[in-house]
């Protein structure tokens, strides 16, 4: 929600008007400095919209504010052409409101345009969000990066490696939204007041790292050629692509990694699959080298890659790892009652890379049991678990 700065105003003064947070002012308005504001200018007010509203007979300003229990002079700050002492029936003006309930539905079948959507509401309400793009999947869609936060602790989560297991997308999303809600509601979340973590630390979240195999699983192939059909010569002829892992070009992304990955390419198929292909050579594909690149980039303190299924957290690489890692996946499994595993027979994965390359805590987290792609009746119950270790990958 915008206002319009007046003589004599301040951020420190909208914060105590709107009961926000001081800080999510000052980021929601990065390009505005505090003590350069100018009478006329647009600031972005986060966690509140600003409703139509039609005058009625006998209405007032001061009536207004009092059945929709908002200060005053926060009608008065969205109004700024209206005479408050000139109100005509049927007159257009702007009500704020706050924002108290979720803009994300993660509860359904999530594509790619859905997350893109999302993101863009969020980013309106919650102006504190910086979003930018960390590259492009094969077909050309950009694949956004969303950051929260400004503190020194450096978290990265990321979802969707794997096409079907696309819900892990929309539960990444779920928890963006109430953690930015939490924030300017100032409310907890399981007993923990999320605004502390906004100043100490900040989480970087790639919701979708593969949108063209997200697409395909929900949608089916693109419209366009050479696609159209190559996926389906790739997927063994059949049209069903519920079981597709890869991206578009039938590499498997999480195979892509320079972490003994002629193991992995020794083993696995050797030319595009529904799933498996590491590829010709590690970093081939532009949403694995996306990622490999924001990585090396950011200097990440911790990287939690979320997948589906089994209800463990992979922890270890080659015994690479630091200490903290296992007290940290001891955390973890404490709040999900998630199984931690340190190793498996697998190589070439985002996390082996990332723990080999920086020697810090990287965790595969495998959300929900069953056959991939688990059924959206289960969002519930995994985003209830992932939640804890959403929150303790910030508070550890």
């Amino acid at each position: 929600m915008k206002v319009f700065v007046r003589q004599g105003d301040s951020y420190w003064y909208y914060s105590q008007l709107f009961n926000i947070p001081l800080q999510l002012i000052i980021d929601s308005n990065r390009t505005i400095q505090p003590n350069q504001l100018k009478i006329g200018q647009a600031i972005n007010i986060p966690g509140y919209v600003a409703q139509d509203y039609i005058v009625q007979a006998g209405d007032s300003f001061w009536g207004i504010a009092q059945r929709r229990n908002i200060p005053l002079d926060a009608l008065l700050l969205v109004n700024p052409s209206v005479d408050p002492r000139r109100l005509t029936v049927g007159q257009f003006i702007k009500a704020p409101i706050r924002i108290t309930w979720r803009l994300v539905n993660g509860a359904q079948e999530y594509t790619y345009s859905d997350m893109m959507r999302d993101l863009a509401r969020l980013q309106s309400v919650y102006p504190f969000l910086k979003q930018e793009s960390i590259g492009q999947s094969v077909l050309g869609k950009t694949i956004p990066e969303i950051v929260i936060g400004s503190g020194s602790k450096r978290v990265h989560y990321n979802g969707s490696f794997h096409a079907h297991e696309w819900i892990t997308t929309p539960v990444i999303m779920t928890f963006l939204n109430d953690y930015a809600l939490a924030l300017t509601n100032q409310a907890p979340i399981r007993g923990l007041l999320l605004n502390p973590f906004y100043t100490n630390v900040e989480l970087s979240i790639v919701p979708m790292v593969n949108p063209d195999g997200v697409n395909l699983v929900l949608n089916g192939p693109p419209d366009s050629a050479p696609w159209n059909q190559r996926v389906i010569e790739i997927n063994n002829g059949s049209s069903n692509f519920s079981g597709w892992k890869a991206n578009i070009r039938g590499v498997d992304l999480n195979n892509q990694y320079p972490a003994k990955w002629d193991i992995e390419a020794a083993r696995k198929p050797d030319k595009p699959s529904p799933r498996d292909y590491p590829g010709e050579a590690p970093l081939t594909e532009p949403e694995s080298v996306a990622m490999a690149e924001l990585t090396r980039r950011s200097n990440f303190d911790r990287a939690l890659a979320f997948h589906t299924q089994g209800e463990v957290i992979y922890w270890g690489f080659e015994n690479l790892e630091p200490p903290a890692a296992q007290t940290l996946v001891n955390e973890f499994a404490r709040v999900s009652g998630y199984i931690p595993i340190k190793t498996v027979d697998s190589y070439a994965g985002y996390k082996d890379w990332f723990i080999q390359d920086f020697r810090k805590p990287g965790f595969t987290v495998e959300l929900g049991r069953g056959v991939n792609p688990l059924p959206i009746s289960q969002f519930g119950e995994i985003y209830e678990e992932a939640l804890g270790i959403f929150l303790a990958g910030l508070y550890m």
